[in-house]
């Protein structure tokens, strides 16, 4: 295996938790979550070459991850090949996981720029993170953003 293939590899593994987000967000049942990781991970392995560090390693990959999630919903059928199982993510149980359900649940009824908004900002990046990634302004996200807390807690309730 080549330097870069493992490099690539280390960088899906250290930041696989985006990718989960993101299927998260964007699917409902696990299959479909599956689909989107390995399509993710197959978009991002194409790009990875191309990629030359001007932005932070999980900046560039949101932006793919969020592309491949929106533009997949506008494919009429979405070709995966499943060759391989995708990394395990550990099950929670608990009213912590009943209440992140929830959230997502409430997240998957927003439209895609909502979904993207909320999964960058679950990631814990700052409002100029975030506009770099979607491409408004700084002041947009926040007033977005508000927005969006306000219409998620009508969803919950």
């Amino acid at each position: 295996m080549s330097t870069q293939n493992e490099i690539f590899l280390k960088v899906i593994h250290q930041n696989q938790a985006l990718i989960h987000k993101v299927c998260n967000i964007y699917r409902d049942t696990i299959e479909d979550k599956e689909d989107l990781f390995q399509e993710i991970t197959y978009q991002l392995f194409r790009a990875y070459p191309k990629f030359e560090g001007r932005s932070k390693i999980t900046t560039w990959m949101y932006r793919i991850a969020l592309n491949t999630a929106m533009a997949s919903f506008r494919k009429s059928k979405v070709i995966i090949s499943k060759d391989k199982a995708i990394p395990e993510v550990p099950l929670e149980e608990g009213e912590e996981s009943m209440n992140k359900e929830r959230l997502f649940s409430a997240i998957r009824q927003l439209d895609d720029a909502e979904k993207a908004l909320v999964s960058l900002y679950l990631e814990g990046m700052d409002y100029s993170e975030i506009a770099d990634v979607i491409g408004i302004t700084k002041n947009n996200v926040g007033v977005r953003l508000n927005r969006i807390k306000n219409k998620i807690k009508t969803l919950i309730k």
